[in-house]
């Protein structure tokens, strides 16, 4: 899931590119691929491949060798692992997350039954099938309910489901869903529910992100999902056995809607989010959103109709809805607001000193990322085009980065699987070991990111960059001739910024140019989907523990293929 950061909008500027000494001007739209890009069909093979591969060492080197040819790319550039950085008042109690981001808030225990907070500004989509982000994941885990969820110990537990048993062959499962359910409204929540939200996930008319994580359910001939659903029993069948089928049960993407609402809103036609975007949409989780001033503040108040509402003691729960860092702290300072995940990069050597401060770890992965078919690796062959991206890898800080701007202790990244994430064959994937050793064993990794390999990194640069038909005078900086100009895009909360302008004075010191350009929260998601960018922030936290979640991104329909590899 894509990790948020919010911020205000800026004019944007047109993309002046120059390659080879002749300048051009990226249009609005990129595509259709490029020369320069690589070829993606093995990569989408082999992630079908895993999919179904029952053998656990064959899959895990399956994964290994599609993470081979993501890097090979040099399209996805690492940066560091996630650490959740937040503050919480001391007599705030029962908020939890998990190592994928996710914040629960409805099981919170204040003084007075009240809760004031902050984790975004504006949401960009609160419909749990169309969000891709972390904040509005937890929006989503507070308004709704899946079949399961996570507890505060991070275990898979029931939600809307009751039990669930599993054929011998690991392919069917049935679902009993427990007595009573209701909508916020009242209305019932039943199996068919649960039917309706699941296809409409994968309805190419939705155009959800996370369509794909539904491939691993078997489809009928009419190519719907073959499920079925009545009164308070649900099943589903797969194509093959899967390990993380109940992690799926407890994501946003596959909670249920209300069928009614969804289609009856105006305007459902051209936005099947529309029945959310204003306050009063009917929910199934442990809160209702009552009031919703966009752009300054929502307001949830606790659901009567939730099956478990005689846990919740909160009565109302108030987001404000910011991207200013400093009016974010001062209000947790002066105590308007009891929870904050954002922390000025200014203010983070006061935090780290206090009570309320909290840093977990995370499943998830800070990267930048590189537009395979922008024009600035126009007239490039694809080896060449690779090559410019691994010189722009191996120039970047990330030690200061982590050190001066993050400031959250995190780990430096030289792989796009992060530290920590299972193998999905009893051991951890980021290893060194008999099956499979990475290009650089010392290191672990694709790279050397520390600051000793600083001089070999930037000499190796010049001659990737020389070989793609650059050119560098006696001073060691790119020839007049052969200039390098590119765009880097990301919103414009403060830490993102300021990491764009690193990784900009970095590829200075080369005498690569690089212009900042950011965007409005909502604006940059849509820009970034739409590959209008050449160079661009990315995050990724994971959905579930297994690293086919952050491989199958990259497929070439997924909705979170950003990079726009096979397109």
């Amino acid at each position: 899931m894509k990790k948020k950061h919010v911020a205000l909008a800026l004019a944007a500027a047109m993309a002046v590119t120059t390659v080879g000494g002749a300048t051009v001007y990226a249009s609005e739209e990129h595509g259709p691929s490029s020369e320069a890009a690589p070829a993606w069909e093995n990569y989408d093979a082999r992630i079908a491949e895993i999919r179904t591969e029952t053998d656990l060492v064959k899959r895990e080197a399956l994964m290994h060798e599609a993470e081979d040819e993501l890097m090979n790319t040099w399209a996805i550039i690492p940066l560091y692992y996630y650490n959740d950085v937040y503050m919480q008042k001391t007599d705030v109690e029962n908020i939890y997350s998990n190592l994928f981001g996710f914040k629960y808030f409805g099981f919170a225990k204040t003084p007075d039954n009240t809760l004031s907070l902050q984790i975004a500004s504006e949401p960009n989509k609160l419909d749990p099938a169309l969000n891709s982000s972390v904040d509005g994941a937890c929006l989503a885990i507070l308004a709704f309910s899946g079949l399961y969820s996570y507890n505060a110990d991070g275990e898979l537990v029931p939600e809307l489901a009751d039990s669930y048993e599993m054929s011998e062959d690991g392919l069917t499962y049935t679902f009993t869903l427990k007595e009573g359910l209701k909508w916020s409204d009242g209305e019932e929540l039943n199996a068919e529910d649960v039917v309706y939200s699941w296809n409409r996930l994968v309805t190419p008319e939705t155009g959800a992100d996370y369509s794909y994580l539904a491939d691993i359910i078997a489809r009928k001939d009419d190519d719907t999902l073959d499920i079925a659903g009545s009164g308070n029993t649900f099943t589903v069948k797969l194509k093959a056995p899967c390990a993380y089928f109940l992690d799926l049960c407890a994501f946003p993407a596959f909670y249920p809607v209300p069928q009614q609402c969804v289609e009856a809103a105006e305007g459902a036609d051209e936005n099947p989010g529309a029945w959310c975007v204003e306050s009063g949409f009917v929910t199934s989780g442990p809160m209702t959103c009552t009031e919703w001033k966009h752009n300054e503040s929502m307001t949830y108040e606790k659901n009567p109709n939730y099956f478990r509402a005689d846990e919740v003691s909160l009565e109302k729960v108030q987001f404000m809805l910011s991207a200013d860092d400093t009016a974010i702290w001062n209000a947790f300072e002066d105590g308007s607001l009891q929870f904050i995940d954002t922390i000025a990069t200014d203010m983070m050597a006061t935090a780290k000193e206090k009570e309320e401060y909290h840093n977990i770890p995370n499943l998830g992965t800070y990267y930048a990322g590189f537009n395979v078919n922008s024009d600035l690796f126009k007239g490039k062959t694809v080896q060449q085009a690779a090559d410019m991206r691994k010189a722009m890898n191996l120039i970047i800080d990330r030690q200061y980065i982590v050190d001066t701007i993050a400031q959250a202790d995190q780990e430096v990244a030289n792989t796009f699987i992060p530290t920590g994430m299972a193998d999905g064959n009893g051991g951890e994937f980021r290893v060194n070991d008999d099956a499979y050793t990475y290009p650089m064993e010392d290191v672990v990794g694709y790279f050397d990111p520390s600051p000793e390999a600083y001089e070999a990194n930037l000499e190796e640069a010049r001659k990737l960059l020389e070989g793609a038909g650059y050119q560098f005078d006696e001073s060691g900086m790119l020839s007049a001739d052969t200039p390098i100009n590119m765009t880097y895009l990301t919103n414009d909360a403060e830490g993102n910024v300021k990491i764009g302008e690193s990784i900009q004075q970095d590829f200075a010191a080369i005498g690569i140019n690089v212009t900042v350009e950011t965007r409005e929260w909502s604006v940059f998601l849509d820009e970034r989907k739409q590959g209008k960018f050449d160079f661009c922030r990315e995050g990724w936290l994971a959905d579930y523990n297994d690293p086919i979640n952050m491989l199958e991104m990259w497929e070439t329909e997924s909705g979170n293929n950003d990079m726009q590899f096979g397109r």
